[in-house]
């Protein structure tokens, strides 16, 4: 019988290269899904730094403001070339009328007293931002500027996804905000 006997350099070389290996898939995996961090984390600060009530407004105004843009019968004295500024002026657009649906909705969502506890309100941001995502990708075709990773695109690109996205903020705070 022959048995195999590790010191605690081999220990220590093993735990060492299972640690770097983990930390670089996740550090690869945060890449992929960079923008999603991003857009979740700003989301997160505004929930935070102006409170529950305006956040909800937010997340309402982005409806509001889609709803407004696509009916919006101006589209076609916006420029359409180059694509960089195309696509700037329909977000321009869109986020004008995100601003002022959010002050309406901001005027009439007066209770800062909304509960939605931290992993409610991380959800939500989750789900703001893949809508944000989803909106970009189907609405303003932003793939002609900027390329997603595989990984952001296997997620929001198809068509039959889109009402998921679309409708998931909404869905989370029926199911988040008391």
């Amino acid at each position: 019988m022959h048995t195999v006997r590790m010191t605690a350099a081999d220990g220590i070389e093993q735990v060492s290269s299972l640690a770097t290996n983990t930390a670089f898939s996740a550090w690869s995996m945060a890449g992929e899904y960079l923008i999603v961090l991003v857009l979740i984390g700003v989301l997160f600060f505004f929930a935070w730094y102006f409170g529950h009530g305006p956040f909800v407004a937010l997340l309402l105004s982005f409806y509001a403001a889609y709803a407004v843009y696509t009916l919006f019968p101006y589209t076609s004295l916006l420029p359409s070339t180059p694509t960089l500024t195309a696509l700037l002026s329909n977000i321009g657009v869109y986020l004008a009328f995100v601003l002022v649906f959010f002050i309406v909705l901001r005027r009439v969502i007066v209770s800062d007293f909304l509960y939605i506890g931290i992993f409610g309100l991380i959800i939500l941001c989750a789900l703001g931002a893949a809508f944000l995502i989803a909106v970009a990708s189907h609405v303003f075709l932003i793939t002609s500027v900027y390329q997603f990773t595989p990984a952001i695109t296997a997620l929001f690109a198809p068509d039959k996804y889109f009402f998921w996205w679309f409708s998931a903020p909404a869905i989370g705070l029926l199911f988040f905000a008391r």
